[in-house]
């Protein structure tokens, strides 16, 4: 779905209430804006979220040493702590 918003003088838009509704922010809310090359995604925070646990996912598939703590013994390993 494609809907042209405006922006005011001073920076600010307004969403559209039926996607306001269906992002769960009707009543106020937070969403992250991401700049890609693309363009720009407006994400909410658990969409944000989930997003990440993707991409952690993909890149850690079947790897168990992937973890933040595995990591993080391996740098202590490597500096000598």
């Amino acid at each position: 779905m494609t809907i042209q918003v405006s922006i005011t003088p001073n920076g600010r838009m307004s969403l559209p209430a039926e996607i306001r509704k269906r992002l769960g922010v009707a009543g106020g809310g937070a969403l992250l804006v991401e700049e890609t090359a693309d363009g720009v995604i407006l994400r909410t925070l658990a969409q944000s979220v989930a997003h990440a646990q993707a991409i952690a996912r993909k890149h850690t598939a079947g790897n168990p040493a992937a973890s933040v703590d595995a990591f993080l013994a391996a740098r202590k390993a490597e500096s000598g702590e």
